[in-house]
């Protein structure tokens, strides 16, 4: 069982929704962000590689990828960070990439590199359940674990999909369209939760949007973690290099109230 998984058995016995920071990996002091966010309360880290076409990507995100692709940015690098991190933290470690990224790097190479990374589990957000098969295999013969992503507009049977394919957690997408802060959660969202919860046996967290300690308390009793993204992302971008650490930890406490 990878640290991922480890991490929502754990949230299950503590009744905590736990929350998982998303960073663009290069966009600033990406090391020092990821302990910082740690240090603030984060449960996990979502290591984004930067990717020049990421459609799923409200503006912030974009610029960020933007960013570090100029700062010379590449998967290799990823890893470098992750396996600094490893010496200092056993916090769960998640690969988020689009899939050309991954198909140009090699399928097996990039699981060898990613198990050997200690980094814990995938989530390809443009890799539909039902091309699981392309790429699955190779990252669990190396325990690592796949994640995949649900919608409000998902089916029944794409929800049935996606759980049967899911390893770790399955994340589901708070609204329809790209990522993004927003002032107010979707009206629907929290019924919506509520049927796609009877339908998932996996646990289920939830993102896209989710910048305040509102929206927090509001998804914390229907979810076993949020996804935050574009709140810290925009909180890097906005600082300088020096105070970016400390603006992302911020970001963190301020949506879980500590």
């Amino acid at each position: 069982m990878n640290r991922t998984a480890k991490l929502f058995r754990r949230l299950k016995a503590e009744h905590r929704c736990g929350l998982i920071a998303y960073v663009t990996c290069g966009d600033g002091p990406t090391i020092d962000i990821i302990r910082a966010l740690e240090d603030a309360g984060a449960d996990a880290i979502e290591l984004g590689v930067p990717f020049s076409d990421p459609i799923a990507d409200g503006p912030v995100i974009q610029a960020a990828a933007q960013r570090a692709l100029q700062n010379g940015m590449t998967i290799g690098d990823i890893f470098t960070i992750a396996r600094a991190v490893r010496e200092q933290s056993e916090i769960p470690l998640i690969a988020f990439s689009y899939l050309n990224p991954v198909l140009r790097y090699g399928i097996e190479r990039f699981a060898d590199d990613t198990k050997n990374a200690g980094i814990d589990s995938v989530l390809l957000t443009d890799l539909p359940a039902e091309a699981a098969a392309e790429v699955k295999p190779a990252f669990k013969a190396r325990g690592l674990g796949s994640i995949f992503l649900l919608a409000p507009t998902s089916s029944n049977a794409r929800i049935a999909a996606v759980n049967r394919v899911s390893d770790d957690f399955v994340y589901y997408v708070s609204t329809t369209g790209v990522t993004g802060t927003r002032s107010e959660l979707d009206p629907a969202l929290l019924t919506r939760l509520d049927e796609v919860r009877t339908q998932v046996t996996r646990p289920l967290a939830v993102g896209f949007g989710i910048s305040k300690h509102d929206h927090y308390k509001a998804l914390k009793g229907r979810c076993d973690a949020i996804v935050v993204g574009s709140a810290i992302v925009r909180a890097i971008g906005e600082s300088d290099a020096d105070q970016a650490a400390e603006c992302a930890s911020e970001v963190v406490r301020f949506i879980l109230g500590v």
